[in-house]
């Protein structure tokens, strides 16, 4: 009887307390209310009249005027470059707005011709390289681009992304980087991409590989580029063969080519070691793009991947990211109308890179010609699903993926694997049913006719019907 007296005291005593300080914090509340909006109020209107009295160039209101004549963006690259005076490196490419596939729609099935009911199965097979003795055949039309180890990814990075494109039955790419064994390892479809790099023509990477790709450019960088000691420590730069101590720089051409009337020996060459496997070259779409095209004929390349300028990198000067190249919309158009009119559409695949985010985009660029799709940016911010609590707030999103950022090791591969495979395979599902909605069963029967353009421009570009 005592205990339970004394337990009914300390717990009264407890709801006095807290009675007590409810009624002490109600009062601070009631009587701090009217002060602190008083308090606010009147330094609000301080800051206000004095907006309105300083003279512009004393004004703090100035440097809103200059952010909106320059963006934040400008402002912000003019303080990396007054930093130390160098080149300054900037990732995933142009913030630029450029013309892409927005003002192009679908025509549907529907009373003319029908769609297709949901159980009917939709041909997403995609075979590159068909004059090859061994085309690469992948599942699905969306592959991985080269990203490259060392030089971008991480190692956990890039051997989710080869799980994930095994997953679906497609193909990853290795990037510029050095090979990789545990990447290859991780893959089912693989493609090395023979960079202008030391440590590009690997023998390894070759003889592995489901397809070459000679890299001579891409949609955010063009010629040479600096390795800094300091940026590429540890495991890539032994596979890289580099110094520890001093910078590299990449040759600006593949080696051994010194004009135009030299490639068609070097893939002549290359294809002894490729041992049937279809050779890729990867290049900048420019204003000179027909021109190229020709010289990648006239050296028999198998396909030709073509990155707009919406194409990202690890890092590159924000000259080459803004300001070369043309936009994915009109490389596409124009490259599969130059390889119809020298009649080697039929030979020759097109693969298309630089901006892709949706599967209407995609299935867009199917219907305008391309045989396939690069995806880098959906697979590279698929990755860090589910992991952004892991380097937010203090550092942006891809420190999970950078090879030299000290958070790297805190990138689950599983998760991540698992993450890049239902963004391809959901984005696949997407296609089959705009597919389906056409009233098509195959990608093959998807062509430019199941288009419209909604502005006089785009019909123009393309060569589709307005819908006006």
């Amino acid at each position: 009887m005592l205990i339970k007296t004394a337990l009914l005291v300390v717990a009264l005593s407890a709801l006095g307390s807290l009675i007590a300080g409810a009624i002490i914090l109600c009062l601070f509340y009631f009587v701090g209310k009217r002060s602190f909006r008083s308090i606010v109020q009147r330094l609000f209107g301080l800051v206000i009249e004095r907006l309105l009295s300083d003279k512009y160039h004393e004004n703090l209101m100035e440097l809103w005027s200059a952010v909106r004549r320059t963006t934040v963006q400008n402002i912000l690259e003019i303080g990396l470059r007054a930093e130390e005076g160098k080149l300054i490196q900037r990732p995933l490419g142009s913030a630029k707005p450029l013309p892409h596939f927005d003002t192009l729609m679908f025509v549907p099935g529907q009373m003319a011709r029908l769609p297709k009911e949901a159980s009917v199965p939709i041909n997403m097979m995609v075979t590159l390289g068909p004059k090859a003795e061994k085309p690469l055949e992948i599942k699905i039309p969306l592959m991985i681009s080269g990203m490259s180890y060392g030089v971008g990814l991480s190692e956990e990075a890039k051997q989710a992304l080869a799980r994930a494109a095994k997953q679906l039955g497609t193909a990853t790419n290795s990037g510029e980087g050095p090979f990789l064994s545990e990447e290859r390892e991780a893959a089912g479809k693989y493609i090395w991409q023979i960079s202008r790099s030391s440590w590009g023509h690997n023998q390894q990477g070759i003889a592995s590989a489901d397809m070459l790709e000679v890299q001579m450019g891409q949609g955010a960088r063009m010629g040479p580029f600096t390795v800094e000691p300091n940026d590429v420590k540890g495991k890539a730069q032994k596979l890289m063969g580099i110094s520890p101590v001093e910078s590299v720089v990449t040759a600006a051409v593949i080696p051994g080519i010194n004009n135009p009337w030299d490639w068609p020996n070097y893939v002549s060459n290359l294809r002894l070691e490729a041992a049937g496997k279809p050779i890729a070259i990867k290049i900048m779409a420019t204003g000179a793009l027909e021109r190229d095209l020709a010289v990648c004929l006239e050296a028999d390349f198998d396909v030709i991947v073509l990155d707009g300028a919406q194409g990202g990198a690890s890092g590159a000067s924000p000259l080459l990211c803004d300001d070369l190249g043309i936009p994915s919309l009109l490389a596409l158009v124009r490259a599969e109308r130059f390889l119809r009119e020298q009649g080697a559409r039929k030979e020759v695949s097109l693969v298309v890179a630089g901006g892709y985010a949706t599967p209407g985009e995609c299935l867009k660029a199917i219907a305008l010609g391309a045989d396939a799709i690069y995806l880098g940016t959906v697979p590279l911010f698929a990755l860090i699903h589910k992991q952004i609590h892991k380097v937010l707030p203090w550092e942006p999103l891809t420190q999970l993926v950078w090879y030299n950022s000290p958070y790297k090791k805190r990138l689950d591969i599983n998760l991540a694997s698992k993450s890049v495979g239902n963004v391809l395979k959901s984005m696949a599902m997407e296609m089959e049913e705009g597919v389906r909605a056409l009233g098509k069963t195959a990608l093959s029967e998807v062509g430019p006719n199941d288009l419209v353009a909604l502005d006089e421009w785009t019909a123009r570009v393309t060569g589709v019907k307005c819908a006006y």
